[in-house]
């Protein structure tokens, strides 16, 4: 797009009940780091300094039905992470309050939801 800064910061905005706690998790998971502590808008940064993922404090959040059903609040978007080795990740994950869905729709990836209800998807690739 014309206009943007090439070395720019870039990212993804979520809602949640509990902003910094969600924030705490993502930052495990993704080995970045919580920038702040602002429990309305918190930032979770990449090391690199230009990718973040943001969660949005919504006392009125509602978490996705995962699969969806008709009828119920359905998924927005969802993450992907590639991992080295996927049952270590999701373990990983789940020690820090994810859980497994209960549909696992393809080989070597695994749909996992975090502790606000979002559905993300650890992967191995290859």
């Amino acid at each position: 797009m014309r206009g943007r800064a090439e070395d720019g910061w870039w990212g993804v905005v979520i809602d949640a009940p509990d902003a910094l706690a969600l924030a705490a998790f993502y930052a495990q998971v993704l080995g970045w780091q919580v920038v702040g502590d602002d429990p309305e808008h918190a930032v979770v940064a990449a090391p690199s300094g230009v990718a973040y993922l943001a969660v949005r404090h919504d006392p009125d959040y509602a978490p996705p039905t995962w699969p969806p059903r008709p009828g119920e609040q359905r998924m927005m978007l969802h993450l992907d992470v590639e991992v080295l080795d996927l049952d270590v990740a999701v373990r990983a994950a789940v020690a820090l309050g994810a859980r497994l869905a209960p549909e696992q729709p393809q080989v070597g990836m695994r749909v996992l939801v975090d502790p606000a209800g979002h559905p993300f998807c650890l992967y191995r690739d290859g």
